[in-house]
């Protein structure tokens, strides 16, 4: 995938993700857009498995495979994603 291409993908996941507002009707596509955005930094999760919002674009993901993640959007507008313990 060229560079332009992993950009748009990226841009998109990160606009579907925090214009998801967690509510129960939504908890699975934010899991989904959770996956992605994980999945996009080449960490390991496979599949989001539970979801917390922490504060606003500001998330705790736990992972199918027992990795747990912070993900979040830093001050220069970029979505971060931190492994946590």
């Amino acid at each position: 995938m060229n560079k332009l291409a992993l950009a748009v993908a990226r841009s998109l996941v990160v606009a579907a993700l925090f214009a998801v507002p967690l509510f129960a009707a939504d908890d699975e596509a934010l899991k989904k857009d959770l996956t992605a955005v994980i999945a996009l930094q080449g960490l390991p999760c496979g599949e989001v498995v539970a979801a917390t919002e922490l504060a606003k674009d500001d998330y705790a993901a736990t992972c199918k495979d027992g990795n747990k993640y912070r993900v979040y959007m830093n001050a220069e507008g970029r979505v971060v994603v931190e492994k946590r313990k």
